[in-house]
């Protein structure tokens, strides 16, 4: 996942990349980006906020950056997975399984999405709740490892990893005011959120 190590200043190698795209030929066929490039790219265009982090010491310090710059220190929090609350346990906030007015909810996520910069849940994270019921902010923890290049991809993802029970309320979450005319059927409905992404590096 070296594009995260450019992008973030990990690495200062001019050699990385192919050139801009006014050097290639009129003619020349589109160059297809790396997954993590085109997820980090359409991520961020869809107003997403990204953290990268190398290590577990990089993610708890990256956590402890977005409750200090939203002041959400000694607040309630949403998190259903009570793994997830307790990596995150001895921070100033504390959690709850039923408080959907929190200040965020704080979860997992099934994939990313890199061409389309969404990220995909269920029920596993959301249980049977919809998008507009749950906090306005999301703090997402996902690894690389979890990058897929489409959503079907994600979806044959979720269909092998649960094979024994299938995972309802499956949705997207795009963060950015959605085009209906590129509107899928995943996100219909849906409502746009504030959202933190802790990507950590697991390749």
């Amino acid at each position: 996942m070296n594009i995260f190590k450019r992008i973030f200043g990990k690495s200062n190698d001019p050699s990385s990349g192919n050139g801009p795209a006014s050097e290639r030929g009129k003619y020349m066929p589109q160059v297809k980006l790396p997954i993590d490039e085109q997820f980090t790219i359409n991520f961020k265009k869809n107003g997403g906020k990204f953290l990268y982090c190398d290590s577990d010491h990089e993610l708890r310090e990256a956590f402890e950056n977005i409750l200090d710059e939203n002041y959400w220190q000694q607040e309630e929090v949403l998190c259903l997975d009570q793994s997830l609350a307790n990596k995150f346990q001895d921070l100033q906030v504390s959690y709850s399984n039923t408080r959907t007015n929190g200040a965020f909810l704080l979860t997992t996520c099934e994939y990313l999405v890199g061409d389309s910069g969404a990220i995909l849940i269920s029920s596993n994270q959301i249980a049977e709740m919809k998008l507009h019921e749950l906090p306005d902010n999301f703090v997402v923890y996902a690894t690389t490892s979890q990058l897929v290049e489409t959503i079907g991809e994600g979806l044959r993802g979720i269909k092998n990893k649960h094979k024994d029970c299938i995972p309802s309320n499956i949705t997207t979450i795009k963060n950015f005011h959605i085009d209906k005319k590129e509107k899928d059927f995943l996100s219909y409905g849906s409502s746009t959120k504030n959202l933190y992404l802790l990507l950590l590096e697991d390749l």
